[in-house]
């Protein structure tokens, strides 16, 4: 076990980001989705969803469903 701290607090967090979005669009074939993001931007992930399901995304596949909440976006 590391003596650093830091180093030990870092690991505990994830490196990619969880991001939330709304299903699009679904290809039945590969399994895949695009996902619309608060922001607008758009990836496509792998998993099972239906159109109008918001998910969690995390390294472009779906985690699970999310909580229909509204957004609230706030520029600094």
């Amino acid at each position: 076990m590391s003596a650093n701290l830091y180093k030990r607090l870092r690991a505990l967090t994830p490196t990619v980001p969880r991001l939330y979005g709304a299903v699009q669009s679904v290809d039945a074939g590969s399994g895949a989705v695009v996902v619309a993001l608060p922001g607008g931007a758009t990836l496509r992930a792998l998993g099972a969803a239906e159109v109008g399901d918001t998910v969690f995304v995390r390294d472009g596949v779906i985690e699970g469903p999310a909580p229909a909440l509204p957004v609230e976006t706030i520029e600094v």
